[in-house]
């Protein structure tokens, strides 16, 4: 082979993490230790260099007691965009603030609005997209607080307040910190007993408004029109202060958010150290093939290294289950010891508050070496200092990239990112273009608040809340015709020239701002015979990970799911000592509903419309620790997830297929290899997350498919042989759909539809550059040795075939050379 494997020996890693026999504790350095080591591995390494601090000083208008409060806190003096967030606030502008991580944005928002507590009545409203970041915020508040005895209130408004507290919030809290969901759900429908908040209500500040996009930022836009509707109802226009991590559009996501004229600060102040980034492709292990080694086991062993050298660690998992299983593999190397600490933790949604709570202490406090997370930890959580951030795959966007990486470092102290490309395509992209990456510039923020189902459920709500008055509008929008459409089902009922609610119904609790089912599923452990919650599971992710046999497990620790109540959202689980953890077999079928567009693709036709989207978890296997081989299958029967959304895509008519492929499995696994490479060109394209936009192989007359099964190999459910070909290719019509994975869609399908040639010439180009034989990950997906037929029947043919029939400039070629051979066969 073309490369060596280095030994993975202690040795070897205790001489890569030290110098004279002394941690390095510098992640710059590990970096180019690491570069140097492998630089077989290392497709980029560029260093963002450090940067000296912007001050200004503490402004004049300070109240004094504040001032000393900052100044026993260590706080002299302010970076420069900190003083210019308090100039624009002092004016009564809306302001934006968007710098990196760790730029001090919080106290951006803290000197106007507790400046104005001080010194009147003014209430502020905090809306965070984590409980973890309301804690830590309250934290905060109460510690300046103490340092200069301000006498402002802060408190913690969220699902987890006791029901005696929070009367007193409602009365006493100065700076009240909440989220997006109880503002809707326990806020807005219960104004009247806020009055007194509301009537003083000065500033609104909504912290990472990245967070705010696609379905969920469509939800949250309208909730703001909600408040801003009470808010005048009772008289007040409160100042939005907005802060955000670095994307594409600040300042047009901040006003599309608030629907307000923003004054938006963008260059931060805040001294930063260099920041060392290397992208890591793991090594071939099989060049005929293309497959490369796990970023699993790539990740793993720099997090050792890095731990071994002394560095605080934090490694980003895609998955709850990839969290669990990379913590279980850095505690069987730094945690073999019961009677010592834990020094590797991880970090998850799922996980009780209260467990949560502690993993948080413990990581400021610094008892913690290494922490394995899923997205959880991407905001602004305080952790306490962090010298290396490994991405256990590409996060989907640029801006989550650069987020996570930010993580690590504070003030002038060196970092080390590395992001180890997974199998994916899109990761593979990455790496192989790492200019790309260096240069990109972060993703644009999108949301869809008119979406028409998304716009419905609030008027809904928003009637509860206030009657609508007759010309009174809804944002920009008239909601006229909604009013109509809920008084025909006898909710709302026309008085003269006002629509009130007079239903018995509650609407906020009907209405999931994350658009997914109510009910979390809850799982309870009764192993030593008493029933004990040790863990919650969203409703969506449930079928994925809680069906009966499935191991799930919980700081590491595998329990065994012994039987699931879906109706009661409950999961009943017993600890086990198995060797393997399961992953879940799912199939998809989607049935288009309307077309709004279309036209000739090539040989083909491609489309744009409305599809309804059905996903059935089929069974599990189950997958060896280290050697992860498949050692076992299981059924699942479980309820299917059923979405309806907005999707573009693209067909071949049977006449083509039956001339251009011998028999229905060649068709498909071409049909599946060119999803492949358009999905990945697709989602570079939008500049989208990956999984904000799914892609499917299904069949026109809506029969179900599987994306592969376990040998790679596309099926179609209940696929018979035998058939002649031309009975094969019967009602058959593989499709390519690339989909908005939102109830809805939330816009990211037009702009595909709008490029679809150019998607199709990009796809074709990924495929046809690609250094491999027969097909790889890095453009048509996962190949066997088994598919390696010929070279007219490899998948990556195949794949080709497929485009080039969709491509109108390859078949406007391939008419070309037709036409010239005609002519050349004339007398």
């Amino acid at each position: 082979m073309a490369f060596s494997l280095a030994p993975r020996t202690e040795a070897s890693e205790r001489a890569l993490a030290t110098t004279d026999g002394l941690p390095s504790r510098d992640g710059s350095l590990l970096g180019k230790r690491l570069a140097k080591r492998y630089s077989d591995r290392v497709t980029g390494s560029f260093t963002i260099p450090g940067r000296e601090g912007s001050y200004a000083p503490i402004p004049d208008d300070v109240p004094e007691a504040l001032k000393a409060a900052l100044k026993a806190r260590g706080i002299e003096q302010l970076y420069s965009h900190q003083a210019e967030a308090w100039d624009a606030s002092q004016r009564g502008e809306h302001v934006a603030i968007v710098t990196p991580t760790a730029s001090g944005k919080s106290l951006c928002y803290t000197l106007p609005v507790v400046s104005a507590a001080m010194q009147g009545n003014a209430k502020a409203l905090y809306l965070f997209p984590t409980k973890a970041l309301a804690q830590d915020q309250v934290a905060e508040l109460l510690e300046l607080n103490r340092a200069g005895d301000l006498g402002v209130k802060a408190f913690t408004f969220d699902g987890d307040t006791p029901g005696d507290a929070r009367q007193a919030i409602r009365l006493h809290g100065d700076i009240v910190v909440s989220n997006p969901d109880m503002l809707h759900q326990a806020i807005l429908p219960h104004h009247t007993k806020w009055a007194q908040f509301f009537e003083n209500l000065r500033y609104v500040v909504i912290d990472e408004i990245h967070t705010y996009r696609g379905v969920f930022g469509s939800h949250v836009t309208n909730v703001i029109r909600r408040l801003k509707r009470i808010c005048a109802f009772y008289g007040v226009q409160p100042q939005f202060i907005l802060c955000s991590a670095t994307i594409g559009n600040p300042h047009a996501h901040a006003e599309a958010l608030v629907e307000e004229q923003v004054h938006a600060i963008t260059e931060s102040g805040a001294p930063t150290g260099p920041k060392h980034v290397l992208l890591w492709n793991p090594p071939v292990i099989n060049p005929d093939l293309g497959l490369r080694a796990s970023a699993r086991s790539q990740a793993n062993r720099i997090a050792r290294i890095a731990i071994k050298s002394g560095l605080k660690t934090l490694v980003f998992a895609q998955s709850r289950l990839m969290v669990e299983v990379l913590t279980k593999y850095l505690k069987d190397i730094f945690d073999n010891d019961p009677r010592k600490p834990a020094r590797i933790r991880a970090y998850r949604g799922g996980y009780l508050p209260t467990e949560r709570r502690e993993v948080e202490r413990a990581m400021r406090a610094g008892d913690i070496d290494g922490i394995v997370s899923t997205s959880a930890l991407e905001l602004g959580v305080d952790i306490g200092a962090l010298d290396v951030v490994v991405l256990n795959g590409y996060p989907g966007s640029v801006a989550a990239t650069w987020q996570r990486f930010g993580r690590a470092g504070r003030r002038q102290q060196a970092a080390l990112g590395v992001m180890v490309a997974s199998s994916q395509p899109l990761d593979q992209y990455v790496v192989r273009h790492p200019d790309f990456f260096a240069n990109a510039s972060p993703e644009h923020a999108r949301i869809s608040p008119d979406q028409p189902l998304i716009l419905f459920d609030h008027i809904r709500c928003a009637a509860f809340e206030l009657p609508f008055l007759a010309g009174e509008p809804f944002g920009p929008i008239d909601p006229l015709v909604f009013l109509q459409a809920l008084a025909e089902t006898e909710v709302i009922h026309q008085e003269g020239d006002r629509w009130e609610w007079i239903a018995d119904s509650y609407p906020a609790n009907a209405v999931s701002l994350r658009a997914v089912a109510d009910g979390n599923f809850v799982v309870v452990d009764r192993s030593d015979g008493k029933q004990k919650i040790i863990a919650e599971v969203d409703y969506s992710a449930a079928a994925l990970t809680l069906y009966e046999g499935a191991i799930h497990m919980v700081q590491s620790t595998p329990y065994q799911v012994e039987r699931l109540d879906w109706e009661g959202r409950k999961a009943y689980v017993t600890r086990t000592h198995v060797d393997y953890y399961t992953d879940s077999i799912d199939y998809t079928k989607l049935k288009v509903l309307d077309r709004f567009d279309g036209n000739a693709a090539g040989r083909g036709d491609s489309h744009h419309g409305e599809v309804h989207v059905v996903r059935r978890v089929a069974g599990y296997k189950k997958i060896r620790y280290y050697t992860h081989e498949n050692i076992g299958y299981g059924p699942v029967n479980l309820p299917d997830q059923e979405l309806h959304t907005t999707s573009v895509w693209w067909q071949l008519p049977q006449a083509t297929l039956l001339r251009s492929f011998a028999q229905k499995q060649d068709a498909l696994d071409g049909f599946l290899g060119a999803a492949y490479a358009l999905h990945i060109v697709a989602t570079v394209a939008v500049m989208a997350d990956a999984r904000d936009l799914q892609k499917a192989v299904g069949n026109g007359d809506g029969a179900w498919f599987a994306v592969a099964d376990q040998t790679g190999r596309g099926q179609l459910r209940g696929n018979e042989g035998g058939e002649a070909v031309v009975e094969l290719m019967q009602s058959f019509v593989p499709t390519v759909y690339l989909y908005d994975n939102f109830p809805g869609g939330v816009g990211l399908s037009e702009p595909l539809w709008l490029r679809q040639g150019e998607l199709v010439q990009r796809a074709l180009e990924l495929v046809e550059r690609c250094d491999c034989t027969a097909g790889c990950p890095a453009c048509v997906g996962p190949v066997l040795a088994a598919q390696e037929e010929g070279d007219d029947i490899t998948p990556r043919s195949l794949a080709l075939r497929v485009l080039s029939l969709l491509s109108a400039a390859h078949c406007e070629q391939v008419q070309d050379v037709a036409m010239d051979e005609a002519l050349d066969l004339l007398p």
